[in-house]
């Protein structure tokens, strides 16, 4: 229950943001990956996961979070060069995941536009 909740809620936040806010929706995901940043540039972030469990690591602000969380745990051991190969490292697999099924998608759908 406490994965619906959550997940809800983030979804409501984007959801606001798109219909209250009249963001387009690179400007909506662009401020939910800043903040789950922020989040763990705070420290609070850890905190959220435990709490929410999947709610808040399968969203979008995750993103955000092992953005951070590279960077930081890159530059405690190799220092500022760090914080370019820290997030290149944690977030590779999930670029090129998305990178690779986006092309397969596109030879399988016709493309509108």
């Amino acid at each position: 229950m406490i994965f619906f909740v959550w997940q809800f809620d983030f979804c409501v936040i984007g959801q606001l943001l798109l219909d209250i806010g009249k963001l387009t929706p690179a400007h909506t995901m662009s401020i939910l990956v800043v903040s789950g940043a922020v989040l763990e540039g705070l420290g609070l972030y850890d905190s959220l996961i435990d709490f929410a469990g999947a709610g808040a690591g399968v969203p979008i602000t995750s993103f955000g979070h092992a953005l951070v969380q590279g960077a930081m745990s890159e530059v405690e051991k190799t220092g500022l060069i760090g914080i370019m190969t820290g997030i290149f490292e944690v977030t590779s697999a999930g670029v090129s995941a998305a990178i690779i099924f986006s092309f397969l998608a596109a030879l399988v759908f016709k493309s509108k536009g």
